[in-house]
């Protein structure tokens, strides 16, 4: 049974491609935004072909990139295509484009147009470095992202190269952050504070505002942190990968002096946890070569059933490393409703987050097919079947599988 979401008065067209634009619509979608993504009918979205096919040879991160979507192709740049576009946001709240600065002004369409077609909209244009500035025009991906923020630079060893992380966390944060700037254009016009706004966010910037700690590190304290390896940032507290006896990975972690109290009595004992070295989180830190190297010896020397009998008793933290596999047999993760699919489909994908009590957000259904609701997207704009017809005649709009009314 369908519930109603949050979100289902507000409506968003979608320009984006890849991950960053459209995971801010995939993530609003989940509470019930409605959602026209918008693709030329001779060239779809990478996702869906980038990666790994499922069983229906639909691409799993197209899958979920396009959940609850309903998908229209349309030459929006052709004279023909645009008047339909001005339709579509003469009624809409939101509109997400992540095209390099410049592509909409040039395909005339851009913020003064779309505020002349309606003063209430939210853009949200997202672009490798901003939509100004002397890096405007330079092409970037989620990786270049990753570097210019400083997280390649904090990620690894210290005697190794930097390292990407082990997924896209510049696009995905990003996706995060554009929905965020979204919601607070559209709390700013409910109050009457501004009508229709650009949220302009480069994909650096969202990493950069969540590393939050390096600049003031470096300017507040004169301290410039570094790859740090298995062990916190600039040794902040006593934590690090360790490896059990019977092979598992864990994660041992401590965020206070209490905390980190109650793990150093766990692996040591009142010696180690009374150390006068250790008296703060200060001290701590001078001597953290001494900390990792207990907790590493504790850990190593054990199987993974007594290291968590251990900390359990000392109500410490250690953590499994889960795999994939790992992670879709979670207790926990199942429990919680996490991982989520659809009727008659195999592929299962991240449920919504977060949990809300009231009004939960729901998977109504995965990415589709492309052109899949652009006879009823044009029908309730007011267009016959004669005329979708002859639109799809010119190659301005495509239904799905290419067929024909």
């Amino acid at each position: 049974m369908q519930m109603s979401g949050p979100l289902d008065q507000l409506k968003i067209i979608e320009l984006g491609h890849v991950i960053a634009g459209p995971l801010s619509a995939a993530l609003l979608s989940d509470f019930g935004a409605d959602v026209i993504k918008i693709e030329a009918p001779n060239r779809t979205d990478m996702m869906r072909d980038l990666g790994p096919k499922a069983e229906d040879r639909v691409g799993v991160w197209w899958k979920t990139l396009g959940r609850n979507k309903k998908t229209l192709s349309l030459d929006w740049k052709s004279d023909e295509g645009r008047d339909i576009l001005r339709r579509l946001i003469e009624d809409a709240d939101v509109l997400i484009e992540n095209f390099r600065p410049g592509v909409l002004e040039r395909a005339g369409v851009g913020p003064d147009v779309l505020h002349d077609w309606n003063p209430d909209l939210v853009v949200l244009r997202v672009s490798g470095y901003g939509q100004d500035g002397p890096m405007r025009d330079v092409p970037a991906f989620g990786r270049a992202a990753e570097a210019m923020s400083g997280l390649a630079h904090l990620t690894g060893f210290p005697e190794g190269p930097p390292m990407h992380p082990g997924f896209p966390a510049a696009d995905s944060t990003t996706g995060l952050m554009g929905a965020l700037g979204i919601m607070i254009a559209l709390f700013a016009r409910e109050k009457g504070i501004a009508r229709g706004q650009v949220v302009d966010l480069a994909v650096y910037e969202a990493l950069l505002r969540l590393m939050d700690y390096p600049v003031p590190a470096l300017t507040g304290a004169n301290l410039s942190p570094r790859r740090n390896g298995l062990r916190q940032p600039m040794d902040f507290a006593p934590g690090g990968m360790f490896r059990t006896s019977d092979g598992v990975w864990l994660t041992v972690s401590a965020g206070s002096a209490e905390t980190a109290h109650r793990l150093l009595r766990a692996v040591g004992g009142d010696a180690l946890a009374d150390d006068p070295r250790f008296a703060t989180l200060g001290e701590m830190s001078q001597h953290m070569a001494v900390v990792f190297d207990a907790i590493n010896d504790f850990v190593t020397q054990r199987t993974v059933k007594e290291v968590e009998a251990v900390f359990a008793r000392h109500d410490a933290v250690a953590s499994r490393v889960l795999s994939v596999e790992e992670i879709t047999t979670n207790e926990q993760i199942r429990h919680r409703g996490d991982i989520v699919s659809v009727a008659g489909e195999q592929t299962q994908v991240i449920g919504p987050v977060p949990h809300l009590s009231a009004t939960p957000g729901q998977l109504r259904w995965l990415g589709r097919p492309p052109g899949a609701d652009s006879q009823s997207i044009l029908r309730d704009l007011g267009f016959n079947d004669e005329r979708i017809a002859a639109l799809c005649e010119a190659g301005l709009v495509r239904l799905e599988g290419g067929r024909a009314l």
